[in-house]
């Protein structure tokens, strides 16, 4: 019967010798069993019990009678127990801890249920592994995986980040577009607010014009308006239109202010004004009209005439120097316009008083603007003054 390592011979069978193995002959007595983890028997030797040694539950073998020998042991001829490597090792030996407990569950050759115990050495430390080894840390995908998780993280990380700064953006860019909204909302208002407001102006300054203020009629014609003497007669006369052709001003007067010296063949009168005085010519006459354009080398400031027509009830200033006294201004209304007859041209009536020395002055309205030369007024009568229209004037001699 070939036996098989790690098993007894059963009582009273005969042991067969194994290939290459000599046999050992009888076995010898019972003795005890050495205690010390992980040196095979030695046989022929006798076992000393070692303190404190514990063997396992169940083995044939027990610490103070007879024990089955674990099976032959191939050993070197001359070599000691302890020179035998520990990869020969025979199977089925039982292995202690250093408490002295069979390590990894072993319970000695045979298993708890008879069959045979695995194959290859169990040690304290782990299978396959030799005592005092150390356990070398584990390498596999666990430990190898945090790398992965933190560059997880941080895509994650600087995902949100973008996208919170995208929002942010956008929020940003709502508000602006917001506000340059509202500012173009607010231009426009102002637009609208300031062309209003010049429309308001514009109006205005027409009813201002309208308005009639004699004061500021006077102020601004005065400077114009000169006394004449022409031999031993007095009257008035005005600077019209632009600077005469060579040098100095053109003005107006009635021709019966300057007819003395005209038909006496002299052509030079006198313009009076605040203590000073100024030789002008006589440059042409107009007889049918009583119309007169003189000439001087002072440079005034010309009046303008005015382009349309007056109107019945319109306010006006007449400015003179009656009985020779210059600077004089009076108002009144234009009370009618009268067409030419019996061989006289247009005039127009109005009611502002005049007296001599009042004819050639200007009849002026609230614009500043000439609308004809006093030239008459009505005798036992009052309120009742005539003046040659401007336009007759300026088209006779085309100096306006």
């Amino acid at each position: 019967m070939p036996t098989q390592p790690g098993v007894p011979f059963p009582p009273g069978a005969p042991a067969q010798a194994q290939p290459g193995v000599q046999p050992a002959g009888p076995f010898p007595p019972a003795g005890p069993v050495p205690a010390r983890p992980g040196v095979p028997f030695q046989p022929g030797g006798p076992a000393q019990a070692q303190p404190g040694a514990a063997f396992p539950p169940g083995g044939p073998a027990q610490a103070a009678g007879p024990f089955h020998s674990a099976g032959p042991v191939p050993a070197q001829p001359g070599a000691p127990a302890s020179a035998v490597p520990a990869a020969a090792d025979p199977v089925g030996a039982t292995h202690y801890g250093p408490a002295g407990a069979p390590a990894s569950g072993a319970a000695g050759p045979y298993a708890p249920n008879g069959s045979l115990p695995p194959a290859g050495p169990t040690w304290a430390g782990g299978v396959g592994a030799y005592p005092g080894q150390p356990v070398p840390p584990p390498t596999g995908p666990r430990r190898r995986r945090w790398p992965s998780v933190v560059a997880a993280l941080v895509v994650l990380a600087l995902a949100g980040l973008a996208g919170f700064q995208a929002y942010q953006i956008d929020r940003l860019t709502g508000r602006l577009a917001g506000t340059e909204r509202q500012l173009a909302e607010a231009q426009g208002d102002d637009r609208a607010r300031l062309d209003g407001l010049e429309q308001r102006a514009e109006a205005l300054e027409k009813q201002a014009g309208a308005t009639f203020n004699p004061e500021a009629v006077a102020g601004a014609v005065l400077p114009s308006v000169f006394r004449v003497r022409a031999g031993q007669f007095t009257g008035t006369a005005f600077a019209i239109g632009e600077p005469a052709a060579g040098g100095g001003t053109n003005l107006f007067t009635n021709f019966h202010v300057v007819e003395a010296v005209w038909e006496a063949g002299d052509r030079e009168v006198f313009l009076e004004r605040t203590d000073q005085r100024f030789p002008a010519t006589i440059v042409k006459v107009d007889k049918t009209n009583d119309v007169a354009h003189l000439r001087t080398t002072g440079r005034f400031t010309g009046l303008t005439a005015a382009s349309e027509a007056v109107k019945s009830g319109q306010q006006i200033v007449v400015v003179g120097a009656p009985l020779g006294l210059e600077d004089s201004v009076t108002t009144g209304v234009v009370s009618a316009f009268r067409d030419a007859r019996d061989g006289s041209g247009p005039v127009i009536q109005f009611d502002a008083p005049i007296n001599p020395g009042n004819s050639g002055g200007p009849v002026v309205n609230g614009s500043k603007q000439v609308v004809g030369i006093a030239t008459a007024k009505a005798r036992d009568a009052e309120g009742i003054g005539l003046a040659v229209p401007i336009e007759i004037a300026c088209d006779g001699f085309k100096i306006c």
